[in-house]
């Protein structure tokens, strides 16, 4: 991501994540190999991930979607961007849960860094544009973090599971 500076303001609010600088390298890692795989011009971005604990994300699921359970994810763009486009300066806030993260990968038989760095791409593709409400958007969504996953080494994470990311 060479001329580009994503500043990643993180957070950790709750639950038993691991050191912020931990936290901050795959952060950096993820939004790099996004930015590089959706071939965006270089930019001044800001960036916030938060993380927190199952209660917290559950309370934000129910006020923001209507659903009164925790998830492993929420997004919240800055600004409304439409996949393909080049974001502003401020993309918006990612709040990731440590529970569900961590239940998920123990099921879904992954490293939790793989899981929580898919998670992180998951989100800042929200950020930019790019949504999964229907089965094209599903498919496209899911190509992009396939495709970002794997610059990462990170093997993909629909292969086994078959998990899909919530989309009601």
């Amino acid at each position: 991501m060479p001329d580009n500076t994503i500043h990643i303001d993180i957070m950790i609010e709750a639950g038993n994540w691991p050191d912020e600088t931990v936290l901050e390298g795959l952060a950096t890692r993820a939004v790099a190999a996004a930015w590089d795989n959706l071939r965006l011009k270089p930019a001044e971005s800001e960036l916030s991930l938060v993380f927190t604990d199952d209660a917290s994300i559950q309370a934000l699921n129910a006020q923001w979607r209507g659903k009164d359970k925790p998830t492993n994810v929420l997004s919240f763009p800055a600004f409304p961007v439409r996949a393909g486009d080049q974001p502003g300066p401020m993309l918006g806030d990612i709040i990731i849960a440590r529970e569900t993260v961590e239940r998920e990968a123990l099921d879904e038989g992954k490293p939790f860094e793989n899981h929580l760095t898919h998670l992180i791409v998951h989100g800042f593709l929200h950020l930019l544009g790019y949504d999964h409400q229907t089965e094209e958007e599903a498919e496209e969504m899911e190509r992009r973090e396939r495709d970002i996953l794997h610059a990462l080494a990170i093997p993909d994470p629909y292969a086994v599971s078959g998990l899909h990311i919530e989309t009601d």
